[in-house]
């Protein structure tokens, strides 16, 4: 199974965020949308990732004076990407070795998607829920 699948079945919306935007900004704009990280976006496409974990982690370094930052500050600015072409067993192992959770789809440089460790793990378990049917089918039939 491909990226292009997983996107086609949870959708390839993204919530984004500008560089610009102050931490107490990306923290509504997470509770809003529900979720842990978003993609940051600047005049020459995706610059960054964000996450809940970025947050807390410069809050405990910096205080509450953070809250007053722009995102660019504590943003990931070396992302790991993937394409909608990709295997997500490959971006499966991608998160593992890069110890990440969220990962932006871009196809050809343009954003069109985004995958969580969630959508990988949801996409297996599925792919597990399939073979064991199947099996049990042909087991059945003798």
């Amino acid at each position: 199974m491909r990226i292009a699948d997983v996107l086609r079945s949870k959708g390839s919306a993204v919530a984004t965020i500008t560089e610009t935007t102050t931490v107490t900004g990306l923290l509504a704009e997470l509770a809003t949308h529900n979720i842990g990280a978003m993609v940051v976006v600047g005049q020459d496409g995706v610059v960054g990732m964000v996450s809940e974990r970025d947050v807390v982690r410069r809050l405990h370094e910096r205080g509450a004076e953070l809250l007053r930052c722009p995102v660019s500050e504590i943003m990931t600015s070396v992302l790991v990407t993937c394409t909608p072409a990709d295997p997500v067993d490959d971006l499966s192992a991608l998160m593992t070795n890069n110890r990440v959770r969220h990962v932006p789809v871009l196809d050809n440089g343009r954003l069109a998607g985004i995958v969580s460790i969630g959508d990988v793990v949801k996409n297996r378990m599925e792919q597990l829920q399939t073979e064991q049917e199947q099996l049990q089918a042909y087991i059945t039939r003798g």
